[in-house]
């Protein structure tokens, strides 16, 4: 196992999770120029079909086209501004009717009918698109980015370019879906991620399935942050009974069937790689001490296809696992309001939350604190 080092770290001070001036800080420095994962582009897999999001204050749209091309536009229409879909998801015909007025606007987006406005001398189609947010599809996942000249994804996030490929993960299929809320700031959730020195106590189940010392970090500075742990030896994957629910993931074999992966990809999302079944967390803020947590199962087509296919047995363990971890943040988040609460050391076993805390406090342009 690599040696891990906090160097001598401690916990972020309690105004990191309580402060509404730090919250509007992470909402100028990081959630208004980061890459954020807002959704599974296979839930738009159809032509013209579409789902909402809420992030951040804003409502977005995304759409697949008659072509097959994805878009992502503010949920606003040019008109008066009112919202164009208030459903989660759906399927345009042709095109996006705004509810007030009837303006309609192709699926990329572009004015196509403005009733009674050829009269007005100012109207001008070509000025009236809907407002496009910058965006990309990686590993079958969509992300958005409000700056208006974002830095490019590639660059932003260089490390995950490329290492996923064997898990052919865009082949994957959503087959569950589980939106949370949680009284907790965002990092503490981010940062119960991070490390398994919890495990054996909250998580009784998991830590023997993966022993938490079996664990190790190939990403251990920067925004995606993580690595392997080792299943035991009677597991084989992370379920209640321990046993598979899927077929084999993109190219794995051998010994690759051994390992299940976990990644931070810092500000919002968290990968674990299973030797039959990825699952993807997107985290939300709501508040300085709220959070939304939507969790999703993906499996290979052919599982899903299979007569017997049932996830319930993966489903199940997370939801356990998820529900230990959000009522362990819900009492770290009330403890750290409490006057009593001080920066403490790391254990050396939470390396991976002092360097989460460097990335946070780089991102955020705070530099006097350390973490």
């Amino acid at each position: 196992m690599t040696t891990r080092s906090t160097h001598n770290a401690r916990t972020l001070a309690a105004k990191y999770y309580l402060s509404e001036d730090i919250y509007q800080q992470e909402s100028e420095h990081i959630f208004e120029k980061s890459w954020l994962c807002i959704g599974s582009s296979a839930s738009v897999s159809e032509p013209g079909s579409w789902f909402r999001v809420e992030l951040e204050g804003e409502s977005i749209i995304v759409n697949r086209d008659q072509e097959g091309t994805l878009h992502a536009f503010y949920n606003v229409c040019s008109h008066r501004g009112t919202r164009l879909c208030s459903e989660e998801s759906g399927r345009f015909s042709k095109y996006i009717v705004c509810p007030y007025h009837a303006w309609s606007y192709g699926l990329d987006g572009s004015l196509a009918a403005a009733p009674h406005m050829d009269d007005v001398p100012c109207f001008n189609r070509d000025e009236l698109s809907l407002v496009k947010i910058a965006f990309k599809e990686w590993e079958g996942q969509i992300w958005v980015n409000f700056a208006e000249n974002p830095e490019p994804f590639e660059q932003a996030l260089a490390p995950l370019i490329g290492k996923f490929t064997r898990w052919r993960i865009p082949e994957l299929k959503p087959v569950h879906k589980t939106v949370y809320e949680v009284d907790a700031n965002w990092k503490l959730i981010l940062q119960n991620y991070s490390e398994c020195y919890h495990c054996p106590a909250l998580h009784p189940q998991l830590n023997r399935l993966t022993p938490f010392r079996d664990a190790s970090n190939d990403l251990d500075e920067g925004k995606v942050l993580g690595g392997p742990m080792h299943l035991s030896k009677n597991a084989h994957s992370m379920t209640m009974s321990g046993q598979v629910c899927g077929t084999p993931l993109g190219d794995l074999a051998g010994k690759d069937l051994r390992d299940v992966h976990y990644y931070v990809i810092f500000p919002c999302m968290f990968l674990s790689l299973m030797p039959d079944y990825a699952l993807v967390h997107r985290i939300a803020r709501l508040g300085p001490t709220r959070s939304r947590v939507e969790c999703e199962w993906l499996f290979q087509p052919d599982a899903v296809a299979a007569e017997n296919f049932d996830p319930s047995d993966a489903i199940e363990f997370w939801d356990v696992t998820n529900r230990q971890d959000w009522a362990i943040s819900i009492e770290s988040q009330r403890g750290i309001a409490s006057r009593a609460y001080r920066p403490a050391p790391y254990s050396n076993l939470e390396s991976m939350i002092a360097a989460l805390d460097r990335t946070y406090l780089k991102e955020i342009g705070d530099s006097t604190a350390t973490p």
